[in-house]
């Protein structure tokens, strides 16, 4: 393929991205420019799937067939970002967005809207974007909208991600186009430091930096990798991503190869991402089909390819050095370094490693600048951060946000705050290696210093919200568990470690805790953190003492009171019935497994504590309130 060739592809294809690209505008004179009445985008991403999307476009392309519509084009996206009102269809070029949709709901709006004629079927609509007065705001103008700005995800969403024409419409490849014929691999590292990109698998690493080491190293092979692990419980940044926008990481990727003198990446991806793979496979296919992967790329004489490894779903594997270790046929461990991969990575090579965050920032800096990139953020934090917003929040979803946004415009703008008029009680960030932010710092912006200092750290992006019913000691042995279970063992400090402070928060989650034991655990977390091997071992005690930090009276009513104050911990949890409240209807004493309620009919019944096992059904089925735990 000629860069001429790329760009004709572009041209036909821009009014259709164009008008996808206004997010909820109405457009212009859609059949004019395209052909097409109109465009419905249905996202395809695993959260709309899981919800059975795949049902509305079957049903959608059957219903369009019996009508005879020819002139309505389909679209199966990636993730819009609202996952808590899939599945998601978009009509344009109104703009309208209809949440929740069902194969029922499909020949509604078929009749009512997609014949010629017809208009916005308003009570499917999402209900954020219908107004008092019936007027329809435009879904960008939208509270969860509104504030972000998408650069990572830009065509997430927007395009059709098995379809690479659609991807070179919405502007993937144009910068391969233009490194490969105008720019030197010192060009692209000067845009790339000027840009303050760094990466967003966690370390936060200068990008710029780590490209120019490795481009330093005398090697005849280099390696190109991209860390698509993801092992966060509750992050589906880099999945979305893959979901969604393929294209543009094999292009960075190739971009990556250029500047440092590698033809050859690979793409680390866990298996446990079927749609993610799936998507993936298609597009190296179709890249190398087009000639943007494989030899002599734009006829410039550049090599690049790209292949896929499956990960089987080790947490330890998101460490650049056990992925490294994987990706060769070994068990994923860690290794010590330096050397670091810029020196001797993969096979002994020089070799770089992005996640696909990181990734998916290439494009833009090039085709706009570095020095545009970097008037987005904080002074020390460039760009935007996408999070994976889910726990005790309204608006569950993806978020991408400019650095320094606060978590309280996060939570209560973008999420929507805490359902069930809960109050917000911390942010968890940053997975098992981060920290719990409380509500006394919702109004610090969110950067990698800012969260350093606060205890937390940005991480790749996970971001879990807890209400004023979560009991931080539970929340910090959950974090415990998972990363005890998934340690690999090869140094002592984590192996053993994780299990020591999983016994000791056991031990006071079940009221058995003394008052040394508090003294115990911030020894051993700073053992742990200045002796493993590798990140996982030295950031595992952050959930624990970030929570000691701000929650340490919880900690000390576990140990002391012998109390969850959270009401969550069973061993210290007691039942009983409140006489006043208790009507005698005997719903409780039914339904308790253990039949540990007693009571006449129309009489204030008992709990016995002994038989009691703290299931809490009697809670669930009493219409009184007249059963509490404390």
């Amino acid at each position: 393929m000629t860069v001429e060739q790329l760009n004709a592809i572009k041209a036909k294809h821009a009014d259709l991205i164009k008008v996808r690209k206004l997010i909820g505008k109405a457009g212009a004179d859609l059949e004019k420019n395209t052909g097409y009445r109109k465009q419905v985008l249905v996202c395809g991403g695993t959260g709309c799937t899981s919800s059975h999307s795949g049902e509305v476009i079957a049903q959608l392309e059957k219903s369009l067939a019996a009508h005879g519509i020819k002139d309505v084009l389909v679209i199966k996206t990636g993730c819009f970002g609202l996952c808590a009102l899939g599945p998601i269809m978009i009509v344009y070029p109104e703009g309208a967005f209809y949440s929740q949709m069902t194969p029922e709901h499909v020949e509604t709006i078929v009749e009512k809207h997609l014949l010629p004629g017809g208009d916005v079927v308003k009570e499917l609509l999402y209900e954020g974007t219908v107004m008092p007065d019936g007027s329809i705001l435009p879904f960008a103008e939208t509270p969860f909208y509104k504030k972000q700005r998408r650069i990572a995800l830009r065509n997430c969403g927007v395009i059709e991600a098995e379809n690479i024409e659609e991807a070179i419409g919405a502007g993937d490849y144009q910068a391969l186009a233009k490194v490969l014929t105008s720019m030197t691999p010192d060009d692209v590292l000067a845009e790339l430091n000027t840009s303050g990109l760094c990466g967003r698998g966690g370390a936060g690493f200068p990008t710029g930096r780590k490209w120019a080491f490795a481009k330093a190293s005398q090697s005849d092979v280099k390696y190109v990798c991209c860390n698509a692990d993801e092992g966060d419980p509750g992050a589906f940044m880099d999945r979305s991503i893959l979901e969604g926008d393929p294209h543009c990481v094999l292009e960075a990727m190739a971009i990556a190869g250029y500047t440092i003198g590698s033809n050859q990446g690979y793409i680390y991806v866990r298996a446990e991402y079927p749609i993610a793979v799936q998507r993936l496979t298609i597009a190296i296919k179709q890249a190398r089909e087009y000639g943007l992967l494989g030899k002599n790329i734009f006829g410039t004489g550049f090599d690049f390819d790209v292949d896929i490894r499956l990960g089987a779903g080790a947490f330890v594997c998101g460490e650049e050095t056990a992925l490294m270790t994987s990706i060769e046929g070994h068990r994923g461990e860690p290794r010590p370094r330096p050397p670091f991969p810029a020196v001797k990575g993969l096979f002994g090579k020089p070799t770089i490693l992005n996640n696909v965050e990181t990734w998916a920032n290439i494009n833009p800096i090039i085709l706009k600048g570095g020095k545009w990139y970097s008037t987005i953020g904080t002074e020390t934090s460039k760009g935007t951060k996408v999070f994976a917003l889910g726990g005790k929040i309204t608006n569950v979803g993806l978020v991408e946000v400019p650095m320094g946004t606060t978590l309280r415009t996060i939570v209560e703008e973008i999420g929507g705050g805490i359902p069930n008029g809960k109050k917000f009680k911390a942010a968890q960030t940053g997975g098992p290696s981060g920290g719990c932010i409380p509500a006394s710092c919702l109004d610090i912006p969110i950067d990698y210093d800012n969260l350093k200092k606060i205890g937390s750290m940005m991480g790749s992006g996970g971001m879990i919200i807890l209400d004023e019913d979560t009991c931080m000691v539970d929340i910090s042995k959950f974090y415990l568990e998972f990363t005890a279970d998934e340690s690999c063992g090869k140094c002592n400090p984590c192996r053993i470690g994780t299990k020591r402070l999983l016994e000791l928060l056991t031990k006071i989650t079940k009221g058995q805790g003394e008052p040394e034991d508090l003294d115990k655990i911030k020894e051993l977390a700073e053992h742990m953190k200045s002796s493993s091997l590798c990140a996982l071992g030295q950031s595992a005690p952050n959930p624990v003492l970030s929570t000691i930090r701000y929650f340490e009276d919880e900690y000390k009513a576990h140990i002391y009171d012998k109390t969850c104050p959270a009401g969550v911990c069973k061993a210290l949890l007691s039942y009983s019935i409140v006489a006043d409240k208790c009507k005698g209807c005997t719903l409780c004493a039914r339904n308790c497994p253990v039949s540990a309620i007693s009571g006449k009919v129309r009489e204030p019944h008992v709990i016995d504590t002994k038989k009691c096992i703290k299931c809490g059904v009697c809670i669930t089925n009493c219409r009184f309130g007249a059963i509490v735990k404390k």
